[in-house]
């Protein structure tokens, strides 16, 4: 069933927009946009309200078909889109999660500031460069054998600092300190271990980047000060995910799970939206085999994280300790996760899915590092080469409205292949050294089809969230330094 909604928004707030229940027939709950007016236009022709309509059919679906103001089209859900299924009665669905699981950032501060980076800032870069491998199919400087993977599998971050590549202490400052449970070597298919045993370490292509930035606005001081960030100050992002082995373990799930839905005679209005009962067999393999790639790209991030230390210890003649190189925090966008929520009265056990989408809990909630349990979970928002990244915190509110969930990044306003069409990699790159922005890349291709102008103002994003009271600021850096893929 080909859905194509022409209608109007219903306007909750001033950043709160609605797709009534009774717009398309079959939809479980409504959908509700977190954007700006102007937004409006583009998200409508991007044609995402057919995904918030969609994902708004599934069975189990609790509260609302949700939308973050980075919205734009994805496969299945759209990506910036956050649902809650009861996990009694709802599904799970990978097109709710996406490829590349557990696609996530990090941010790594340091004791240095800007004027004492500037003069080392190429030999630094180009020294992360060397260390920390990029580009599709990119091979690792881990060696290990699929035994030792699937103690990956479980272990997550925790088996990187384990084998020696971080400190205890980073683990404390990893969103499920770095290892969800649940996670199944014995889902995983025989490919996606052939692809994922070379790439632990490495950065992949497309969005994902590492940035060397310069802290520029505090708007919490308070906030700041806990999380050890001050103007000035020189902090690195980590942007990356779990590489071919999670595009592999979605991939599979996806033609799995296609077969499965007349099985249990779910309806559901695009094949994309294949999915099982969270129950069943089935849904039980593919959350046991996300859980596993969720927790490879912990380890992933881990390991680049330990080689950008060893980088900076080489520019620099000290140790990272004495460089103040500590993990901030390390946040996950796409994933599937089991939490609870009060739901008209009731406390619920739900399966929530962000896709593109940061999990954003407020004070006091146990899940959050005990250190930051005062302020809100710590929520990492990257922009792309030459804009603004973020930090901001999770919210009460959140916990009322989001299901815990804010917005992720800027958003795709164009695609790869138009970005293509309007600009040439070369060009990318020497605007943004203009500015005063180093650029080490593996492909100019990559810097065309990531170009500033292919997304959406990260500002404006991050406006909405905050006006909206998902997530609050804390503090906006500004890159100096880029590597891509």
């Amino acid at each position: 069933m080909a859905i194509d909604w022409k209608g109007n928004f219903k306007r909750l707030d001033d950043f709160r927009w609605m797709i009534p229940q009774d717009a398309w027939e079959g939809m479980r709950v409504p959908g509700i946009i977190y954007a700006g007016e102007k937004s409006l236009d583009i998200i409508r022709t991007d044609r995402t309200p057919a995904q918030i309509i969609g994902v708004a059919h599934l069975p189990g679906i609790v509260k609302a078909s949700l939308a973050m103001p980075d919205i734009h089209w994805g496969y299945g859900f759209p990506i910036g889109g956050v649902a809650a299924f009861d996990v009694n009665e709802g599904v799970i669905s990978p097109g709710g999660v996406g490829y590349d699981i557990n696609c996530g950032v990090r941010l790594l501060r340091t004791n240095l500031e800007t004027d004492e980076v500037k003069p080392k800032l190429r030999e630094l870069l180009q020294a992360i460069y060397s260390a920390v491998p990029a580009g599709v199919g990119k091979k690792g400087r881990i060696r290990i054998s699929r035994n030792e993977l699937e103690k990956v599998l479980v272990q997550g971050a925790r088996w990187a600092v384990n084998k020696g590549y971080g400190w205890n202490e980073d683990l404390a400052h990893t969103e499920e300190e770095g290892s969800l449970d649940g996670a199944n070597p014995s889902a995983v298919s025989d490919r996606a271990y052939e692809r994922g045993l070379p790439q632990i370490g490495t950065l992949g292509a497309g969005n994902h980047f590492l940035e060397i930035q310069r802290v520029d606005e505090i708007y919490d001081t308070k906030a700041a000060e806990i999380m050890g960030l001050r103007k000035g100050q020189i902090v690195v992002m980590i942007h990356t995910g779990s590489r071919g082995f999670g595009y592999q373990v979605c991939d599979d799930a996806v033609k799995k799970l296609g077969h499965t839905v007349a099985k249990y005679h779910l309806s559901i209005p695009d094949r994309q939206l294949a999915c099982a009962p969270i129950s069943s067999p089935e849904g039980k393999a593919y959350f046991g085999a996300m859980a596993g790639a969720a927790n490879y790209a912990w380890a992933n991030r881990q390991a680049i994280m330990h080689w950008v230390r060893e980088a900076f210890e080489q520019a620099f003649g000290m140790g990272a300790e004495k460089l103040g190189l500590q993990l901030v925090y390390d946040v996950a966008h796409n994933i599937a996760k089991f939490e609870e929520y009060e739901i008209d009265g009731k406390r619920r056990r739900l399966c929530v899915h962000r896709k593109g989408a940061t999990r954003a809990f407020g004070p006091g909630h146990p899940d959050i590092p005990s250190d930051y349990r005062d302020i809100g979970q710590p929520v990492i928002i990257p922009g792309d080469m030459g804009t603004a990244s973020y930090v901001l915190v999770g919210t009460e509110k959140a916990m009322q409205e989001s299901f815990g969930s804010t917005c992720h990044g800027a958003g795709r306003v164009w695609s790869r292949s138009r970005a293509l069409r309007e600009v040439r990699g070369y060009e990318v790159k020497s605007r943004l050294e203009r500015e005063g922005i180093l650029v080490l890349s593996v492909s100019t291709k990559t810097l065309a089809e990531e170009t500033p102008e292919a997304y959406k103002d990260v500002d404006e994003v991050v406006e909405v969230t905050h006006n909206a009271g998902i997530s609050a600021k804390v503090a906006r850096m500004r890159p100096l330094g880029v590597i891509k893929g």
